[in-house]
Order: structure tokens, then sequence, then C-alpha cells
């Protein structure tokens, strides 16, 4: 379980206050408007961003102080973070070694990563021959390999066209149902949160409210909701 425990989060004149929990193998939205807080929310789980007050929990133990690398955490960002001089093998490689001192058993795990998303057989390409949807799914067999219980997307699928931004929600929703990994999703679009994410939490108004079902949400949004969406 996540529980972030009267967290303020606070940058200048930002401040952000959230008090709630997600149940392990939960799959989450995170939505509301632009400069609300939303990246900021997971770069806080991550640790990437210090909390003002609060903690942050995973299953009852305080993380809040770990550096990201000692969390449950693996992150996917909007730019996929691959570095073009590697190969795609090198790239989900280092999820699991940064120096990529990789042994067979760990190559193997590359390979069965790699064939999870779809890319079997791409391993030695580099990501500049890639499509966009296959650097993508180049960024979740990364994410794969790092075996982490807690998944968090922050809109890494932003740039991507309709048919294949569908395309990759789904395979997330399939590998986070296999893995039973919980997974937490930043997104602008409400149509991903109702593709994927059973409950959605809402950030606006220097809240990030604790999660609701996503389909009574936003069908019946509150009034900040209704202001970002425009109905």
């Amino acid at each position: 379980m996540l529980t972030l425990e009267r967290l303020e989060i606070r940058q200048d004149a930002f401040a952000l206050r959230a008090d709630l929990s997600l149940a392990a193998g939960a799959v989450v939205a995170i939505i509301g408007p632009s400069g609300a807080g939303k990246s900021t929310l997971l770069n806080v789980i991550a640790g990437f961003f210090q909390t003002a007050l609060g903690r942050v929990l995973w299953d009852g133990q305080d993380i809040t102080n770990l550096p990201p690398a000692k969390r449950p955490v693996a992150m996917l960002f909007q730019d996929n973070n691959l570095f073009p001089h590697l190969t795609v093998a090198q790239n989900v490689g280092l999820g699991i070694r940064p120096d990529l001192r990789l042994s067979e058993k760990d190559q193997l795990r590359v390979s069965q990563a790699l064939q999870r998303v779809g890319l079997d057989g791409y391993g030695a390409r580099k990501p500049g021959s890639l499509s966009g949807g296959q650097q993508g799914r180049v960024a979740l067999a990364r994410v794969l390999v790092q075996r982490r219980p807690l998944i968090l997307l922050d809109e890494p699928f932003a740039a991507l066209g309709p048919a294949l931004k569908s395309e990759m929600l789904d395979l997330v929703a399939h590998l986070a149902l296999e893995t039973g990994a919980t997974l937490l999703m930043v997104s602008h679009d409400p149509s991903d949160a109702r593709k994927i994410a059973p409950q959605t939490i809402l950030v606006a108004d220097g809240i990030a409210l604790p999660p609701q079902p996503t389909a009574a949400l936003l069908d019946n949004p509150p009034p900040a909701l209704v202001a970002y969406l425009g109905e």
C-alpha cells in the first residue's frame, strides 16, 4: 500500500497537500489543470523532490528520505529518457545496472522484457531507428526489468497519435495486471483514465484528493475539473 500521510509540498509560491492511500495493485490516474502539481506529486513519490511536511509510506515503511534508487519505484517519463548512443538492449539494461556490467542472467532478463513489449530482435538497434511507439516500448521494458512494485507514468504517451496511444495504454494495463504492480499515471486526457484506471486522483486548488471511482468523477465532475475540461 502507498500512503501519502499529511503531505505538504512547497516550492516558492506553489503549494500542494495530499493525505491519501492506494491499495497494492491499484491502477490510478492523476488528472487536473496544468500547473496543479500532478508531475510534482509523482516526483515526490519517486524521491526526486523533497516534501516540506508529512511522510511517504510504502507498506507501512517510511521512505520519505530514501534516495530514488532505494525506493520501490520505477518511473516512465514523457520523453522516454533513452540514450541515443546506446543500443535498445543497453537502454533496457540500465534498469538493472547503471554501469551495464550485466551477467548472462541479466541479459536474459533484458531479452525477456523486450519480448514482453513486442520488441524481440530489436536489442541491437539504436533508439533513433525506432518509431515513437517503439521507443515507448523500450522505456517500458526498462521499467519491467527493474521489478519494482510501484510504477509511475508521467504522461509517457502524450506525443503519440490516438491509435498508438491506445495500444500503449492497453500494454501498460496488461503488464501492471500481470506483475501485480501498483500503477499511478499522470494524464491530461480523461479518456486515458477511463480506459485503464478504475480510480482517479484529482489534483486541483492545492490539494491532491483521495482516489475516486473514475467514471463517477468524470461523469459528475466538480467545478475545478469542469473548468479544466471545458465542459
